[in-house]
């Protein structure tokens, strides 16, 4: 069997060169060939894992939920996906605390090697596609508009000092969501789509089915332009509480999303596009290894 392992150098707060070798060994304990590709650049390991379909059995990926994603939206469309195992070392890895992968790289080796694999939905948005949350409004910038230093200075607190900054200069989303069945419309602090146990380092939705076809959207209203305080203490409650006590909640597996031209919206914490967008989930969409 062949495996390919592609790893981002600026992930997380420790460089990753220094595991590599360890990895590479471990690997060949169970893989005849493991090929090692470092992303070199904003979205290369999307390209990267593009080429490694019909070439190789298994993807490990070892970076953030970005650098995932960037996977995902390689192999999305492929026929011959390889099997992806997952080595979280980012800031806040959400998708590795859903999977319940170690954080310990040692430990998530095992897994890869000793795991099983389980079907796992994905979603498209537009031309683009995502694993885990899909979301605008309140907090949904700080992701992708933290400093690279600040995060690997303080880690995920540096979310927290960026994202406090802009909390009453946010624009609340002027959105209507179209579904079989009915529409809802109106201004919102925070919208929220969902197929993760864990968002931000908080775990909102521990009973998430992660390849049940359905994502989790969450609602949270607002009235004025600005995201009020109001709005501000319902997303707070949001992730103190889960999402159960907050917002208008569906679980919808295709809609279409209509709101302004200019609405950043964030898929698996990076900038992904502005303005509307047609959403569907991707049924068991990869195969990932988990304990």
């Amino acid at each position: 069997m062949k495996c390919a392992f592609i790893y981002n150098p600026n992930s997380g707060k420790v460089k990753q060169e220094k595991y590599k070798d360890y990895i590479v060994n471990k690997l060949l304990s169970k893989y005849e060939v493991v090929d090692v590709f470092p992303s070199q650049k904003p979205r290369h390991a999307t390209l990267l894992a593009k080429e490694a379909c019909g070439r190789y059995d298994t993807l490990v990926v070892m970076g953030g939920d970005g650098t995932l994603s960037e996977v995902i939206n390689g192999i999305a469309e492929e026929e011959n996906k390889p099997v992806i195992g997952y080595i979280p070392h980012g800031t806040v890895n959400d998708v590795g605390h859903s999977l319940k992968l170690p954080r310990n790289v040692k430990k998530c080796i095992d897994v890869i090697l000793k795991g099983k694999t389980l079907s796992h939905d994905i979603f498209k948005a537009n031309d683009k596609y995502g694993i885990y949350v899909c979301c605008a409004g309140l907090f949904t910038e700080t992701s992708y508009s933290t400093r690279q230093k600040d995060k690997k200075r303080i880690g995920k607190l540096a979310y927290f000092f960026h994202g406090c900054k802009k909390l009453l200069k946010t624009n609340s989303v002027d959105l209507k969501i179209s579904f079989d069945g009915g529409e809802i419309e109106g201004r919102f602090a925070f919208v929220l789509v969902l197929n993760s146990r864990s968002v931000a380092g908080f775990k909102i939705n521990g009973k998430a089915k992660l390849n049940d076809g359905k994502m989790d959207i969450l609602l949270v209203k607002d009235k004025g332009k600005k995201v009020s305080m109001k709005g501000i203490f319902k997303v707070f409650s949001l992730f103190v509480c889960g999402l159960q006590r907050q917002g208008i909640r569906l679980r919808l597996d295709r809609f279409t999303v209509e709101t302004r031209d200019d609405e950043v919206i964030n898929i698996d914490g990076e900038n992904a596009f502005t303005g509307g967008f047609d959403f569907q989930v991707l049924k068991n969409g990869i195969e990932i290894i988990v304990p």
